[in-house]
Formats: C-alpha cells, sequence, structure tokens
C-alpha cells in the first residue's frame, strides 16, 4: 500500500472507516493493536476515565502510522479466532470499549466488544 492510499483511507469519516474495517478483517482475519516494549497493549482513557477503550486497526501499516512519534509502540497482530475467544470476554470484563480504526480526524467507531464480534461475524458469512 503507498503512503498517498494509506492517507485516503485515514482520511475517511469514522462510520466509512468503520465499514473499511469489517471488510478487510474480514478478509485477513486479524486484528491489529498496539503494544510497548513489555507486551502491553496501548488503552485509551477519556477524561476522568468515564469511557477507556482498545484501539484496533485493520492493518499494521495503519497501526504503524497511528504509532509515529510515540517510541516504543509497535504492532501487533491478533488472529480473529483469538480476538473472538479470548480478547472480547476479557475486554467486556474489564468494561472496555473498543475505538475502531483511529483515522487523521481524531474521530473512530466506539463500540462494545461484543457488538463488532457481531458485525465481524456478519461481514464473514458474505464470503
Amino acid at each position: 500500500m503507498t503512503n498517498d492510499e494509506l492517507n485516503q483511507i485515514l482520511e475517511l469519516n469514522g462510520e466509512e472507516r468503520y465499514d473499511y474495517f469489517l471488510s478487510l478483517v474480514g478478509e485477513e482475519r486479524e486484528i491489529w493493536i498496539l503494544v510497548n516494549a513489555e507486551n502491553r497493549f496501548l488503552k485509551i482513557e477519556s477524561e476522568g476515565a468515564a469511557l477507556a477503550h482498545l484501539p484496533v486497526w485493520p492493518g499494521s501499516a495503519f497501526a504503524a502510522e497511528y504509532a509515529k512519534g510515540t517510541g516504543d509502540l509497535s504492532p501487533k497482530s491478533i488472529s480473529l479466532p483469538d480476538f473472538f475467544r479470548k480478547w472480547v470476554p476479557g475486554l467486556t470484563r474489564d468494561g472496555l470499549e473498543v475505538g475502531v480504526f483511529p483515522g487523521h480526524d481524531d474521530t473512530l467507531w466506539i463500540t462494545e466488544p461484543e457488538e463488532l464480534k457481531r458485525d465481524l461475524q456478519d461481514e464473514m458469512s458474505g464470503f
């Protein structure tokens, strides 16, 4: 993917990026997160910690672009079966939402883990 293509996708609005995410993840069967040197995943909390979410991306290049300038964050892939089996219950238990595909405009689609799982399963049923 060229830089122009990457930036073009990152310029889409939150809903368009969500649809792109579902399509690409449905095809590739993996989700990308960012982890630090200790292999701890990036979690973003709103002011006052009223809302916390795990940001996810449909590909390594998008996660890497987001991590530019952070120093110690690097993309890590999670297979879709692992995400469904381990991450969705864990995120739900911990009260974490999922922030799907942050873009250049700092908007993103925030959803519950179970809802994202259903949307991805619906997407994959078309393959």
